[in-house]
């Protein structure tokens, strides 16, 4: 793994003389992809400039867009590796070193993937032409109908395309039923471009509205209804990766196309095809820098995306900011690494309630579990606990055959969380095995609930003397599981740990998620204040951020983001980027709930009170906050404390306490302590 800051010295961001300041506008100078860079070279006399790559003469790449105004030039066909780019004007000069890298990757995510399942043709795309998944671009054109409920999908896509759109026949004049819309002020048919092919080994899409008898917006002009403004779309769930994936159509996004915006997404940002956070930032950028090349610079880049989605436009946000400039996570979680612990521990803790000699009630699970209800457990086993951490768990598109097996394939590819991530976190020297950041040992189970007198003494020594842990094949054994301490360092120091930091607290976000705690579903609203929690110590508060809990559906909250931003951008008065983002933020948003009813209330964001969205939506916990985890819900592997009975609000018996102390021969959390390994950011854009 290595930092920019350690590349800074190869890879120049920028090259400036005298006023004459070369700018990669396309992305990063170091990270460059597909052999193309979109370049601004400012303080040039667009006569007298000459420009040249490796030798190469380029100064006819290079035109104003408006006059007076900085010179841009598309430059192609660069060589992979460094390739020098040199402005003149006059008696100055300028240079640059821009790093390109192939456009099927990496570039900062560490070695590709192997073995990986190309699925282009599972999305109408056609046979794949490389190793890499690769496939000719496509542009097609579809119109909203003002007749059609429905229509049937090309034969070349098995998708269907989505109600009310048709395929259009970009060579023939317009259908008499093409619907309109208005980007702008003005009037315009609701015809979408949608651009798909393959960067990155993913399956990307690109779509605004463009009437296809007309210029397309490039670098230098923006025409017609695109509004300037780019919506970076993300996909829920979490499984190990080994295949292309799919995404769904970018048409689908209906709201934002009709009022003018850009809308992108890939399959390999979308969590349920591979849960790894730095490979979806990695594919993110490189479809932005395509995009850029394309279209030009966004005025705003809005992520957006749901449970999955949330993780990483978080993660984006901290470890590689720039990339975006608002985020709107819905059902949010903070990040896929601290949630796997209190995940997997429903697993556990249902063996050990099964294996016990006492009788667990539907309410005394519940409090152990911590959620508000036993049956959130119950849902993450069936989908997530143990299977993310088990090396057979492979998506259903993974032949069998191939991967894991503790008898008959040991040797078979490993789909699970932590063998996903192998590039980010490296691999056990004795196991060859990815290091695993799992680990439950002095962890206090029930403890809250015993305290508050809901379960017995000896139901809480039964618990933890039963509840065991993972062994590396996700199996419960009886002892429990221990993290590599590398491991913890890595996963803190790299970012693989939401802490707040990065462009999180300098960027507008709305967080927004609808209240299901009851009946079990487990995208559980304790996740907004773990997130307001992470905020406020990393920034000193969260004045950036607004936190909507069953939000009505006509709250078009791209737009808002965007008003937000616009205002953002227009404030030039004092004060750091939180300071502007507060006082900017639209009257429409605030910390708010709406109630059965449709009406509004103020949140205070108080977990539960005794009225207002505390009390109409009380967030509740997990098993690690109901065995005495703080609110930030971010200590991966606690640091110890000896077995103190003055810790337990119930008596302990004299027998009972040299039983808890044999259950924790090391000790019990101590949680007024940092986790081992728990260590701060070392920076961002890291590679690896």
């Amino acid at each position: 793994m290595r930092s920019w800051i350690a590349l800074s010295c190869l890879v120049a961001v920028t090259g400036s003389a005298a006023g004459l300041e070369i700018s990669v506008l396309s992305g990063r100078a170091d990270m460059v992809t597909g052999g193309n860079a979109l370049i601004e070279i400012s303080g040039a006399n667009p006569d007298s400039l000459e420009a040249s790559v490796n030798g190469r003469d380029i100064t006819d790449a290079f035109r104003q867009s408006a006059a007076p105004g900085p010179v841009i030039g598309l430059l192609e066909g660069l060589e992979p590796g460094a390739n020098t780019l040199v402005a003149t004007d006059g008696d100055r000069s300028s240079r640059v070193t821009l790093l390109n890298h192939p456009r099927t990757g990496p570039v900062i995510s560490g070695p590709h993937q192997t073995p990986f399942l190309c699925q282009t043709e599972r999305a109408g795309l056609g046979p794949p032409v490389d190793f890499d998944c690769s496939v000719e671009t496509r542009v097609e054109y579809y119109y909203r109908s003002t007749e059609a409920a429905g229509a049937r999908a090309p034969r070349n896509t098995r998708s269907r395309i989505p109600e009310g759109y048709r395929l259009l026949d970009a060579d023939s004049p317009l259908p008499s039923d093409v619907a309109t819309t208005t980007s702008g002020g003005v009037e315009y048919p609701f015809v979408v471009r949608v651009e798909t092919g393959t960067i990155n080994r993913a399956i990307y899409q690109i779509a605004f509205l463009h009437d296809p008898s007309r210029p397309a917006p490039d670098p230098w002009q923006r025409v017609g209804p695109w509004n300037g403004r780019l919506v970076y779309r993300f996909g829920g769930g979490c499984r190990a990766g080994y295949r292309q994936g799919s995404t769904r159509s970018v048409l689908q996004d209906d709201a934002s196309l009709r009022n003018g915006y850009a809308v992108a997404g890939s399959s390999l940002n979308v969590f349920g095809n591979n849960c790894n956070d730095v490979l979806s930032a990695e594919t993110m950028m490189m479809v932005k820098e395509h995009f850029i090349e394309s279209f030009g610079v966004p005025v705003h880049t809005i992520g957006v995306g749901g449970s999955g989605g949330s993780m990483q436009q978080h993660l984006i946000a901290q470890n590689y900011p720039g990339l975006l400039d608002g985020i709107i996570p819905g059902a949010s979680y903070p990040d896929p690494v601290t949630l796997a612990p209190p995940v997997t521990d429903c697993s556990l803790l249902a063996a050990a309630f099964n294996a016990s000699a006492h009788d667990w009630s539907p309410e005394q699970k519940k409090a152990v579990a911590g959620f508000a209800t036993w049956r959130t457990c119950e849902s993450w086993m069936r989908t997530y606990s143990p299977a993310m951490i088990q090396p057979g768990s492979c998506a259903p598109p993974i032949a069998e055959s191939l991967s894991y097996h503790r008898q008959s394939r040991p040797d078979g590819y490993r789909c699970d969380f932590y063998d996903n991530m192998v590039n980010l976190i490296g691999r056990d020297s004795a196991t060859g095995l990815a290091l695993r950041g799992l680990d439950n040992v002095g962890v206090e189970y029930g403890l809250n609930a015993f305290n508050d007198g809901l379960i017995s003494a000896e139901q809480f020594l039964d618990l933890n003397g039963r509840i065991g842990g993972y062994d590396a094949d996700g199996r419960i054994v009886p002892e429990r599981s221990v993290a590599s301490k590398e491991a913890l360092t890595t996963l803190y120091r790299t970012g693989r740990v939401n802490q707040g930091g990065g462009s999180l607290g300098s960027i507008p976000i709305i967080d927004t998620r609808r209240y299901q705690d009851p009946s079990g579903n487990i995208h559980d609203r304790v996740r907004t204040f773990v997130m307001e929690a992470r905020l406020r110590r990393a920034n000193g508060g969260s004045a950036n951020r607004i936190a909507l809990t069953g939000p009505p559906g006509s709250l078009d909250l791209v737009r808002l983001m965007d008003r937000w931003l616009d205002a953002v951008q227009a404030d030039d008065s004092e004060g750091d980027a939180a300071q502007r983002i507060a006082r900017n933020r639209p009257a429409e948003l605030g910390n708010a709930c709406w109630s059965a009813e449709g009406r509004r209330l103020t949140d205070d964001l108080a977990p539960r009170s005794d009225r207002g969205c505390g009390h109409l939506f009380p967030a509740s916990g997990d098993p690690r906050l109901a065995a005495g985890a703080p609110p930030l819900n971010d200590v991966l592997k606690c640091q110890l404390k000896p077995v103190d009975p003055t810790h337990y609000s119930q008596p302990l018996s004299p027998d009972q306490l040299d039983r808890l102390r044999a259950i924790f021969p090391g000790g019990v959390c101590d949680y007024s302590k940092p986790g081992v390994g728990q260590v701060p950011l070392e920076g961002n854009w890291l590679s690896y």
